[in-house]
């Protein structure tokens, strides 16, 4: 007889492991939630939702990433490893670039601007009088 198969975490999950994580090495280091808070600077708000790691309250994964590594500064963690552990929890969909459907890369926009001045500049010295 084949085991059952394990039921998958979700996303939600995770963040809530996470936050617990978070709390808990808060703790053994004899921290508490406003030592961290004035030592990070970060918003009350923002503190709960990485702590309780309620998925809807999570600031966006650029701003979460830097929050994160002030976190582990002021308690004391390394600062990849807690970066890798909120990797993890957020799982593939956080590590891909999200873009608007249909739209173009900053970069690509950028070149094709780049490129229409330079056109304009070598149609402008060869129809000078």
């Amino acid at each position: 007889m084949t085991p059952p198969a394990e039921k998958t975490a979700t996303s939600a999950e995770r963040f809530v492991a996470f936050g617990r994580w978070l709390a808990r090495e808060r703790e053994l280091r004899g921290l508490s939630r406003d030592e961290v808070v004035r030592a990070t600077k970060l918003a009350p708000a923002v503190f709960e939702a990485l702590e309780s790691g309620e998925e809807g309250r999570m600031p966006p994964r650029a701003y979460a990433v830097g929050y994160l590594r002030a976190y582990a500064a002021a308690v004391g963690l390394d600062a990849d490893e807690v970066v890798l552990r909120f990797e993890e929890a957020a799982g593939p969909a956080a590590a891909t670039a999200r873009r608007r459907p249909g739209g173009a890369a900053p970069w690509v926009v950028a070149a094709l601007a780049l490129a229409g001045v330079a056109a304009a500049g070598v149609l402008w010295a060869l129809l000078r009088p």
